[in-house]
């Protein structure tokens, strides 16, 4: 199994550098490399890392992609004096040539195929390439905006010939639109291509009416071209969210890419004078996380844009820090996604909907710890469980005589509360990341765990219980949130602010899940930014192995990715699977997309309406929101914003 994250960097390319005023292309520095690399080495992420040294992409590898014609005009610059440099560089739109520039642009082609080589070959599970010149500007047959060889691109085409891949997922969140890969593979449905990028109804260059969310690709290739317009500054992690949640992830799944590529520009991070956007650099550590999940976690990422020094370097050490397999930061603040972010998401949603099953339907440290006590399964578990002696039983009477105490009713049960209590402790006290523990009764487990998870301090404690619930814990106080799985309706148990029931059995021909999960379960798990997520299997539960694990994987970008998971002592195979979610496992194949029942889609659309009644911002996608939204645009714009969202329940 591959393991580690490898990164490529080469001092050579901060030789490419501007020779003359130009207020356009004097953003794009050598210090861009140089700051990002020191940083890294600051956080000492630099020695967890991999190192694969550059090369050179050869002639042969760049014309994959580009025509003679271009490299022979930059080959020929190598030569070339500042006057000859100048007028050729006014050739093109936003670019500039050095005499080094052919030599470090040969670098970056050559270092991302470096990475995927890496990557595929299993010598690392995924990686980062700090690169420049960047290269999802550069077209067929002319560079552009800072771009002279498509580095990404090269890259999928490259991966094709040598690996016989047929699915390679990029994607592009850098803030300008990389027009140059968009044309590139418009046609070939083995590439499927997403990216969100400011656009502000066609007035932020690159200016394009194929920039727009109508340009889905052209031939076979159509559906498989995914343009997300940003058409205001201002966008934040909510949104960056939302995108995910309800374009780019159901997609990407239903499309099992079997390699993941990032153009990975962070102009579109806080800060950034080109962008203009105010996503935090903790985001781009919950995308990646979430692009972890696909392709068996083969992901590469490529630097692109990004000009702010300091949001620039955090987001690469953001972005670096989880491809190693740390803990995500937790995001807070605001987590609706602003109107004109559910606009340009709805647009798209609508434009995509011929191509994918997924659309047609409107709902969208120490790593992991167990305890000694549980002989029975501890072998089975992955190497780097890490063992935790259990509270012995005087110590567990003390524990739970303020709370649950009449549910400790044999000793076999006592015994297992305080093997679930110590790896509880661990958590909460920051000892473990996260951890797993099997219980006789995971009712009783959990409904201790969050009366201790509540008592230790903790302010929201997410809970997800699968299967048959016999205790209902307390919610009133709003310090826990339960979303409770089961196959059918409980009597006496209704949904309410802190205790939703979600009614699902999975599908058995397909998976069906992805509508809950991406739908309803992550937009209210994020927007109630919980310190701690429990995600528990009780006894007849409705969801398989597979939508299990999907929990896990994409529940990790929370609470700092603190995730205690309490099993019912039966299901040792489910153990070893969340054992392996929870120490860094690439997440298995969760199968094919089947889509939802009706029955299915009404009761996310009842639960969606329920929560989005409540206080508070949610990262729905709200249809009548967003009609009025068009109707209010006017008022938006002439400083009324606030007034139209509040009346409009969003804020």
């Amino acid at each position: 199994m591959a393991s580690g994250t490898a990164l490529i960097y080469d001092e050579e390319m901060t030789t490419h550098k501007l020779l003359w005023t130009d207020p356009i292309c004097d953003i794009e520095v050598p210090e861009r490399l140089t700051s990002s690399y020191e940083q890294l080495k600051h956080y000492r992420l630099l020695e967890r890392c991999v190192h694969v040294p550059a090369r050179e992409g050869s002639e042969e590898e760049i014309l994959l992609v580009h025509s003679s014609e271009h490299l022979e005009v930059a080959k020929s610059t190598r030569t070339m004096n500042e006057e000859e440099l100048k007028r050729v560089s006014g050739n093109y739109d936003a670019f500039f040539f050095h005499p080094n520039t052919y030599s470090c642009a040969r670098l970056a082609v050559g270092a991302t195929l470096q990475l995927v080589d890496t990557v595929m070959s299993g010598k690392a599970c995924n990686g980062m390439a700090l690169v420049r010149p960047p290269g999802h500007h550069s077209q067929r047959n002319a560079a552009n905006g800072f771009c002279l060889f498509n580095n990404v691109a090269i890259a999928a085409e490259y991966a094709k010939l040598k690996y016989g891949l047929q699915r390679i997922l990029i994607v592009d969140w850098d803030v300008h639109h990389g027009q140059g890969t968009q044309y590139i593979f418009e046609e070939d449905p083995s590439v499927l291509y997403f990216s969100w990028h400011r656009y502000e109804h066609q007035e932020f260059w690159p200016s394009l009416k194929e920039s727009d969310y109508d340009a889905v690709g052209l031939g076979k290739g159509k559906g498989f071209n995914i343009n997300l317009p940003w058409n205001k500054v201002g966008m934040g992690n909510s949104d960056y969210l939302a995108a995910f949640f309800h374009v780019l992830l159901p997609v990407a799944f239903e499309f099992d890419p079997e390699l993941v590529l990032v153009s990975s520009g962070y102009d579109s991070g806080i800060g950034d004078p080109e962008g203009q956007m105010n996503a935090t650099p903790e985001v781009f550590a919950h995308l990646t996380r979430f692009l972890m999940q696909l392709a068996n976690g083969k992901l590469c990422v490529i630097l692109e844009g990004g000009y702010h020094l300091k949001s620039l370097s955090e987001s690469v050490c953001m972005t670096v820090k989880t491809l190693l397999g740390d803990p995500v930061p937790q995001i807070t603040g605001e987590m609706a996604p602003c109107l004109s972010a559910i606009e340009s998401i709805q647009n798209v949603r609508a434009a995509h909907k011929p191509y994918w099953k997924w659309l047609k339907y409107e709902v969208p440290p120490i790593k992991t710890a167990t305890t000694t006590h549980s002989k029975g399964s501890t072998h089975l578990l992955p190497v780097p469980v890490h063992l935790v002696k259990a509270v012995d039983k005087t110590e567990m009477k003390a524990l739970v005589s303020g709370f649950y105490a009449d549910l400790v009713k044999d000793d076999r049960t006592l015994l297992s509360l305080g093997s679930m209590l110590a790896i509880l402790d661990k958590i909460l006290k920051k000892e473990a990341c996260n951890g797993i523990a099997e219980s006789p009764t995971a009712a009783v487990s959990v409904a201790v765990a969050l009366g201790h998870s509540v008592h230790f301090g903790l302010q929201r404690v997410l809970c997800i219980f699968v299967g048959d619930m016999q205790i209902m814990p307390n919610t009133e106080d709003g310090k826990v949130l339960i979303i409770h799985i089961c196959e059918k309706e409980e009597s006496g148990k209704t949904s309410s602010k802190h205790f939703i029931s979600l009614n699902w059995k999975a599908d058995a021909e397909g998976n069906d899940f992805f509508s809950a999960v991406l739908g309803f379960i992550l937009p209210v798990a994020y927007s109630y930014q919980p310190n701690l997520t429990v995600i528990a299997v009780g006894p007849n539960r409705s969801l398989g192995i597979s939508e299990i694990s999907l929990l896990f994987a994409l529940l990790q970008g929370l609470a700092e990715s603190r995730i205690f998971a309490v099993i019912e002592d039966t299901e040792i195979n489910l153990m070893q699977n969340v054992a392996k979610a929870l120490v860094g496992a690439s997440a298995p194949h969760f199968g094919v997309y089947v889509p939802p029942t009706q029955e299915k889609v009404n009761k996310i659309k009842l639960l969606r309406d329920q929560r989005s009644n409540d206080k508070g911002g949610h990262l729905f996608l709200k249809e009548n929101a967003l009609l009025s939204f068009r109707r209010n645009r006017q008022e938006q714009q002439s400083g009324s914003n606030e007034n139209v969202l509040m009346g409009l329940g969003i804020v």
